[in-house]
C-alpha cells in the first residue's frame, strides 16, 4: 500500500529524521490538547481537539519542508502551508478512506488520539 510514498526515497537516516521529527510534533500536540483540556466540559474539549488537530494538518507542511530543506540541497524557500481541511477532507483523513499514504494515514491515527484525550481528560 505504502510502497510508493516519499517517505522511501529518503535514505535511511532521512528516514529516522523525519520518524523522529513526526514523533516529536505528535508528542508535543497530544501533550497540548492533555493541557488544554484539563477542567473544560467534553464538548470544548472535542473542539480543542479538532482545533488542534486542523492546526496541525495546516502548520506541519511547513516544518516537514524546512526539514527537506536540510537534507536537499538547492530546495528553495517558500510557503507550503495549506488551508484548512473542509468537513468532507476531514471526515475522509479520520476514517482513512481519502489520500492512501503515511502522512494521511498518521494524520487520521492522530485525530483519533487527540480526540480520546479530549474524551477522557477530565
Amino acid at each position: 500500500m505504502y510502497a510508493e510514498d516519499s517517505f522511501f526515497t529518503l535514505t535511511v537516516p532521512g528516514q529516522i529524521g523525519l520518524a523522529a521529527l513526526s514523533t516529536l510534533l505528535s508528542v508535543a500536540l497530544l501533550w497540548l490538547c492533555w493541557r488544554l483540556c484539563r477542567g473544560r466540559v467534553i464538548w470544548i474539549r472535542l473542539l480543542i481537539a479538532v482545533v488542534l488537530l486542523i492546526a496541525f494538518i495546516c502548520i506541519s507542511p511547513q516544518v516537514y519542508y524546512a526539514y527537506c530543506i536540510y537534507l536537499l540541497e538547492g530546495l528553495p524557500w517558500q510557503i507550503v502551508m495549506r488551508l484548512p481541511p473542509g468537513p468532507v477532507e476531514l471526515f475522509e483523513l479520520m476514517s482513512f478512506t481519502g489520500r492512501q499514504n503515511l502522512s494521511h494515514h498518521s494524520q487520521g491515527l492522530l485525530g483519533w488520539l487527540l480526540i480520546l484525550i479530549a474524551v477522557f481528560r477530565r
